[in-house]
């Protein structure tokens, strides 16, 4: 079963990194274990969805691996954004590198950021800085062009690097070829690129051994299939909009806008000029082929979200039990979210006034919703730091549309693409290797992570293994210090109090009738 996480309860971050060549700690019952852990590498996928890494696996790859849970990435679901926020790094600038500066009121940057070297201000965030090995900058642009070579290139690079790295310190690396061959090339040809990395990862495995741990996932989903242009800036000058640069001062007009067009993806953001009005600019969009719904601000601290489906709002508070958010439909269901109000209802979920806990809304959408964890998602685009030069609108365009710079769409043929608010675009990945070590063992029969439902109740792992004998062999070989040193795939709040081991015997067991009740064998001691 796959665990979904969002964006900002991702566990991996950068503190595992963080930790290299330091002394991990873990007690068992009244003994404590102390060593070193494991090497890690950790190696990010740049726009590889959950399903196609699930289906990867089903068909043998990554056969060492446990199976991948679910990552939510925020919205716009773009690298830069969703790095700096699952490794809790600074924001960058904007939302790609050709953006709108709200202090300066112009636009900056574009295409010269891949040009020369990574000097300090082409760099978006400072995640980028804990990077062992990322890409050439050109290869940022020419992964586009030229996909299976720029991934070979890339490829080898990732390899050698990492062969010749220190072993005493963590790894971390950033794979942009998979992103451009998805884009470029479709699912077909990113297969094939994973089973390329498969093989390069075994290479890895028996050139370092157990004492590298392996650690993969995505930054963002990938809405696949044929990509079709949302003529945007046509529209809204039918409408009677001006696109500007710079929008300094007081410019005369109620309808002068700047919406930064760079990579060909599922969203745009729009700054306005002082006398434009956000909601007019809203019903413009909503009645645009290709919009699913736009978001800004209101006075009240709230967001408004609004489409061709309706229009509705978005409100937080904080109280005792976290954050809590309702959502009010004023006309119609911009995110159909009609059935989960109901069923959050009738599970008595929602409070007097319509709030639900951030947990609750993310239960009921994160498997089956077309928005997972929309509220908290949508709402955090326009109030946390996910940039530092926030739009005034965003926009988020139904699967199969894009929006950025005419000139890449004349020689670029997208096959998927990414951005937007929805499931495809924002359901990551997330998983790593089996320690294993226990899988080998005689006498092993099975191994479950049991995670509480009531709050202060402990986390479980139960294991069961055909005799007492069996455990104690286990315990006393080196597999069982090796496969500790690797433990960690528990998140920090299972580790509230020193672990306690507890051993039961079986006297009964619905499955295996014929199984005679185990001998009594008296008390259990680690040592």
């Amino acid at each position: 079963m796959s665990e979904w996480c969002p964006s900002h309860g991702f566990e991996i971050r950068l503190a595992a990194h963080a930790e290299k060549s330091q002394v991990e700690s873990r007690a068992a019952s009244s003994q404590k274990i102390v060593q070193a852990r494991p090497r890690r590498l950790l190696l990010c996928l740049d726009g590889v969805p959950f399903e196609i890494i699930t289906a990867a696996k089903s068909r043998g790859l990554f056969d060492g691996f446990n199976e991948p849970s679910r990552l939510l990435s925020p919205f716009p679901t773009m690298t830069n954004i969703a790095l700096s926020q699952m490794l809790e790094a600074s924001a960058p600038v904007g939302y790609e590198s050709f953006y709108f500066d709200r202090d300066a009121r112009e636009l900056r940057g574009g295409v010269f950021k891949y040009v020369g070297r990574r000097t300090p201000e082409k760099i978006p965030s400072t995640y980028m800085d804990e990077l062992d090995y990322q890409e050439p900058l050109p290869f940022e642009f020419l992964i586009y062009v030229a996909p299976e070579t720029i991934w070979r290139a890339d490829m080898r690079r990732f390899r050698e690097r990492f062969l010749n790295a220190p072993q005493h310190r963590d790894f971390f690396a950033f794979l942009k070829g998979t992103d451009g061959l998805l884009h470029i090339r479709g699912p077909e040809r990113l297969e094939v690129a994973l089973r390329s990395l498969d093989v390069i990862l075994h290479e890895i495995r028996k050139a370092c051994g157990d004492e590298t741990e392996i650690v993969l996932f995505s930054d963002h989903g990938m809405c696949i299939g044929e990509q079709r242009r949302v003529h945007l800036q046509t529209h809204l000058r039918g409408c009677g909009y001006e696109f500007a640069n710079p929008l300094r001062g007081r410019l005369k007009g109620r309808r002068r806008i700047a919406a930064p067009a760079f990579g060909l993806i599922g969203y745009a953001a729009i700054f306005c000029g002082e006398e434009t009005d956000r909601s007019e600019l809203a019903s413009a969009l909503a009645t645009l082929e290709g919009v699913d719904f736009s978001l800004r601000r209101d006075e009240a601290g709230g967001v408004i979200v609004e489409g061709a489906r309706g229009r509705a709002r978005i409100v937080r508070k904080e109280d005792a039990r976290g954050q809590l958010y309702r959502y009010q439909p004023v006309s119609g269901d911009p995110l159909g979210l009609a059935p989960t109000m109901r069923a959050l209802d009738e599970s008595f979920e929602l409070d007097g006034q319509g709030f639900a806990t951030d947990a609750a809304w993310l239960a009921r959408t994160a498997t089956a919703h077309a928005y997972p964890d929309a509220l908290a998602n949508l709402y955090d685009a326009l109030y946390a730091t996910r940039v530092r030069h926030t739009a005034d609108v965003l926009v988020s365009l139904c699967d199969g549309y894009y929006y950025g710079a005419t000139v890449f769409s004349r020689f670029i043929r997208l096959a998927a693409t990414h951005g937007n608010a929805s499931r495809a675009s924002s359901t990551a990945f997330r998983f790593r290797e089996r320690a294993g070590l226990v899988d080998n063992m005689p006498g092993f029969v099975s191994n479950q992570v049991l995670r509480p439902v009531n709050e202060g109740d402990p986390y479980v792992v139960f294991t069961v293994w055909n005799s007492r004998q069996d455990f104690l062999n286990w315990v006393r070989s080196d597999a069982f210090a090796k496969g500790h040193a690797q433990s960690g795939t528990l998140p920090k709040d299972a580790y509230p109090k020193p672990n306690v081991l507890e051993m039961h015997e079986v006297v009964q067991d619905s499955t295996r009738t014929d199984l005679p009740p185990e001998a009594h064998g008296g008390p259990f001691h680690m040592h």
